[in-house]
């Protein structure tokens, strides 16, 4: 994948204001993104390695809290005191809350084949809590620009994207912004 774009999205549920920058070369892939909320702000840096795993991420917010996490690229991860998180283990990707950008990841990553359903063991970070948990997640192609994602919780929503697979439409929490 090669890409340099800047994107920007408007959460509506509650709403939020983003902007994000993705570099992508064959050797990795860095992210950078602010995400304003009604209760803080939010800065995180993502990188994936040259097959598009999640090999760092660290979510820093305005009130100090800071999150950061490590992985071998082969679903094993630490934080930043080098200390195991077997919960996150087989992990490939994250999904960072408020923001639409790493719903991108898997999307990123994978072949897709139209109607065929993917499981995924998500890294889900909550930028409220600032906690991690594994989240297990599915995602469906429905056509060159539409995936359905849904999750163990019974969440489904069909989301929009462009032809670089990053979201345009995510109906009622995020959309594109300019």
């Amino acid at each position: 994948m090669s890409l340099d774009r800047t994107i920007r999205w408007r959460g509506l549920d509650p709403v939020t204001l983003e902007h994000c920058h993705v570099i992508s070369t064959p050797r990795d892939t860095r992210i950078r993104g602010t995400v304003i909320t009604p209760g803080y702000g939010l800065f995180y840096r993502i990188k994936l390695d040259d097959t598009e795993r999640v090999r760092t991420v660290r979510v820093e917010r305005t009130d100090g809290r800071v999150l950061e996490l490590f992985s071998d690229g082969a679903g094993n991860w630490s934080d930043d005191r080098a200390e195991p998180l077997p919960a996150l283990r087989h992990c490939l990707d994250i999904d960072l809350w408020p923001t639409p950008l790493t719903n991108s990841l898997p999307l990123w990553r994978c072949q897709w084949v139209i109607d065929q359903p993917q499981r995924f063991a998500m890294a889900w970070i909550d930028g409220d809590e600032m906690t991690v948990r594994r989240d297990e997640q599915i995602y469906t192609q429905i056509d060159a620009t539409h995936f359905r994602f849904q999750n163990a919780d019974g969440f489904d929503r069909l989301l929009e994207v462009d032809a670089d697979r990053l979201v345009v439409d995510y109906p009622g929490l995020f959309e594109r912004a300019g």
